[in-house]
């Protein structure tokens, strides 16, 4: 072989060792690049899973807070309907008692006009017995015993439901910490409940509108 021959010979392989080096590091850098699309892959697909779980958690927290307070408004049901069916009890004995006794005293079968609404439910009812209560109390002051005892078994056997209390009780807060002024908010709560504040053109003082309402 002459020299020419070998130098050229020599040249190629080199030629070649260079190409075989460059495809290597080309080939390491290709897989790294993969390698490192695939972890910023699990890691948004990580923070998507997160995302979620956090999501899921936060609706399941939501929902145990919303079994919760159902679960207090039937039991709050189960109460009132506890009482309605023992008031309902009471009026079933009264009703046997009346037909059973030649003279009857139908104290429990009281009618209202239809034309005044109850503006919530047992208004009329507890209204009444606040009524007799206020009645017991001055025949008592008067000596009118047997009235006052006559009075005093009707409130023996029929208990107020206490809507009427604490709606007067409310009321007047409502009024106490607005400073007993007819304020815009005061006006909107009192729209709300259906209780008038003016009488004419002309708005109640706050201690007109309890007295005429209750």
């Amino acid at each position: 072989m002459q020299i020419n021959e070998f130098l050229e010979t020599a040249e190629q392989e080199s030629d070649v060792n260079e190409i075989n080096d460059i495809n290597d590091v080309s080939d390491e850098s290709v897989e790294l690049d993969v390698q490192k699309a695939v972890v910023e892959s699990l890691a948004a697909d990580k923070a998507m899973q997160d995302e979620q779980i956090a999501t899921l958690r936060r609706e399941k927290e939501s929902l145990s807070s919303e079994i919760e307070t159902l679960k207090g408004k039937i039991s709050e049901m189960g109460s009132k309907i506890a009482e309605l069916n023992g008031r309902l009890e009471k009026m079933d004995d009264v009703l046997v008692a009346n037909s059973e006794t030649t003279h009857s005293s139908k104290v429990a079968l009281l009618d209202r006009d239809t034309d005044l609404p109850d503006r919530f439910e047992s208004e009329t009812y507890d209204h009444v017995l606040e009524v007799i209560k206020e009645a017991r109390d001055k025949c008592e002051a008067e000596g009118r015993i047997r009235r006052a005892q006559i009075l005093e078994s009707v409130l023996v056997a029929n208990e107020p439901t206490g809507e009427l209390a604490k709606r007067r009780e409310s009321v007047e807060k409502l009024f106490a910490d607005n400073n007993y002024i007819l304020t815009g908010q005061v006006i909107n709560e009192l729209d709300k409940i259906g209780i008038p504040y003016k009488e004419g053109e002309n708005y109640l003082l706050t201690s007109e509108i309890l007295k005429k309402t209750f």
